[in-house]
């Protein structure tokens, strides 16, 4: 433990250090590089802003509406049925959305029910076998300009939907 501890303190500093020596070697303006790169870095930045934004207004109408808690309490008896908690519908829905959503559920759900608990367990299993579907695709193809998202929506939420099934059953099958 110690030698990774010691290696995950040095490999950035090493790695960055590793960059100037060969950029210098190969006498690559160096500084004037990074700079340019900060100039694209800013700009990409700025362009994605619009897309972010509109994302981050969707899931607050969403959470602040009641809709998300209307849509659990509606889906709630069929859930009891299949012996899937309810506490876990908030997280399944916005984790395809946000990471940072489904990350504070997640803190939410292990906060008040324990991480050794099913709900925590799974929540944590959910956390890590989906992911945010309509970020990755709102991100990358906002910065390259595609408008139309064609089958790469369906593929991810279906993608998504899956890992929501296999951490139900996983954790079920390990825990129960």
């Amino acid at each position: 433990m110690t030698l990774i501890t010691t290696l995950s303190t040095w490999i950035i500093p090493c790695i960055i250090l590793l960059v100037l020596v060969v950029a210098t070697w190969k006498k690559v303006p160096t500084y004037e590089s990074f700079v340019e790169g900060g100039k694209e870095g800013v700009s990409m930045a700025v362009s994605l802003l619009p897309f972010l934004l509109g994302m981050m207004v969707s899931i607050a109408i969403l959470r602040g509406s009641g809709a998300l808690e209307a849509f659990i309490e509606w889906i709630s008896p069929f859930l009891m049925a299949i012996g899937v908690p309810a506490d876990i519908v908030p997280l399944a829905l916005v984790r395809p959305i946000s990471g940072t959503a489904a990350l504070g559920m997640t803190t939410e759900l292990i906060q008040s029910h324990g991480p050794d608990s099913f709900i925590g367990r799974l929540a944590s299993t959910m956390q890590g076998s989906t992911d945010t579907t309509l970020y990755i695709l709102t991100v990358y193809f906002g910065a390259v300009g595609i408008r139309r998202m064609g089958d790469a929506l369906k593929v991810g939420l279906i993608a998504d939907f899956i890992g929501i099934i296999a951490s139900i059953i996983i954790v079920s099958i390990v825990f129960l």
